[in-house]
């Protein structure tokens, strides 16, 4: 029998809307129109998502994604998100995805129709969309070119004007690809962001790591970045490379000292820098190996 490579199931709203809900999936067609033209999605980007990597039917890191899926969610004031009904949703595609090596599921919630807030609360729309992941073998041993960019904010933005949402995984991504189009017209990859008061930051859809001698080290989450969940794994693993961690800040010219240094996410896994703004960045191959295996394992 082949399994399908693209699987959706779609949340009813009634079931997003409550914690306490019992809900219920409904499998969908991906070639099928599913959201309405008036949901905030479409129109506003106002919504959430996370994008969980699955190894052999088997989710990476799948509480804190869970965890961090919340904590958007109270960011943005939705509605608390119904833990089991998302978890069973990101299980039941996982299974039907158990074949591949590599897969990734995506959950999102938006805040729903627009107009029903004419007349009430609108009710939010959920859905859960797994697939096949793309092959990552150049980025994960040749590594990516970056570029710096300007992200315009402070590094105490989460603390001086919450509502931007820093930190939080929103919907409004138009930014984040702007960058990365950006680094490809510089004739790089990828970007990692730096504040305004010169502080690093993250990539559009990664966490910086860096290593200095046997200290791995990645910027703090109250700069306004988004909670790491692969950071998290990799610095969890980190003694059995004979390594120790920090959380701290770091700057620009601090990169371009570190003995080597990684864009880490969960479908791309560890991708080594190998220069910034064109300047040439040592890259640590073994211990990327190491790295990327060991993520690998984890879903295995």
């Amino acid at each position: 029998m082949t399994v399908p490579q693209h699987l959706l199931l779609v949340i009813p709203s009634h079931s997003t809307a409550s914690a306490d809900s019992a809900g219920h999936l409904v499998e969908a067609e991906v070639e099928h129109p599913q959201l309405s033209v008036l949901d905030v999605a479409a129109t506003r980007g106002d919504g959430i998502f996370e994008t969980i990597s699955i190894g052999r039917g088997n989710p990476q890191a799948f509480d804190a994604h869970l965890a961090r899926f919340a904590r958007s969610a109270r960011m943005l004031d939705l509605p608390a998100i119904d833990e089991t009904l998302w978890r069973d949703a990101v299980l039941a595609i996982a299974e039907r995805l158990a074949d591949h090596d590599e897969a990734w599921v995506k959950i999102v919630l938006t805040r729903g129709i627009e107009l029903a807030g004419a007349t009430g609360h609108p009710l939010p729309t959920g859905w859960a969309y797994g697939t096949v992941s793309p092959e990552f073998r150049r980025e994960r041993t040749e590594g990516v070119d970056v570029v710096l960019l300007d992200r315009g904010l402070r590094s105490d933005v989460s603390s001086t004007s919450p509502w931007l949402l820093a930190g939080a995984k929103t919907l409004s991504y138009a930014v984040n690809r702007a960058a990365v189009r950006e680094a490809q017209r510089r004739g790089a990859d990828d970007v990692i962001f730096v504040s305004t008061d010169g502080m690093l930051l993250e990539g559009p859809t990664s966490t910086l790591v860096i290593r200095r001698g046997d200290e791995l080290a990645t910027p703090p989450d109250a700069f306004g970045i988004l909670p790491g969940t692969t950071q998290v794994d990799l610095f969890a693993a980190a003694d059995q490379w004979g390594l120790r961690t920090v959380v701290a800040p770091l700057t620009p010219d601090e990169l371009l000292a570190a003995d080597a240094a990684w864009l880490v996410s969960s479908v791309r896994h560890a991708a080594p820098v190998r220069s910034v703004d064109a300047r040439p960045l040592p890259v640590d191959a073994p211990l990327t190996a190491a790295m990327n295996g060991f993520l690998r394992a984890r879903t295995a």
